[in-house]
């Protein structure tokens, strides 16, 4: 029981808000969450990136078979292979951009 109570105020004091003056000047939590966040953005990044400019092709390839089917011409079998991740990798490229465009526009209208 005693270590289930140290536990405990171990935890609570983690995260209480009382300021003690021989704390540094940045919380070390803070860093760790900012530091694995970081890492979890740049891998969302990468693999988004990756899907929609590499994965099976890529999707320019696709475009460019499109255009060539288009024109009567015949493709090989793997032409629209992946399309699907290419396709989905698209429109949260497109969801990201519009988030952050929305959330610059309105942090500018704040400042003005």
């Amino acid at each position: 029981m005693k270590l289930a109570a140290r536990l405990r105020d171990a935890l609570l004091e983690l995260f209480s808000d009382r300021e003690d003056p021989e704390e540094p000047c940045y919380d070390p939590v803070h860093l760790g969450a900012l530091a694995v966040g970081c890492l979890a953005v740049i891998g969302l990044l990468y693999w988004l990136l990756w899907t929609l400019l590499v994965y099976e092709r890529g999707i320019f390839s696709k475009l460019g078979f499109a255009a060539a089917a288009a024109r009567g011409r015949s493709l090989p079998e793997d032409a629209f292979l992946g399309w699907f991740g290419n396709a989905a990798a698209l429109a949260l490229c497109v969801l990201v951009v519009a988030a952050l465009w929305r959330a610059y526009r309105a942090a500018e209208r704040r400042r003005s």
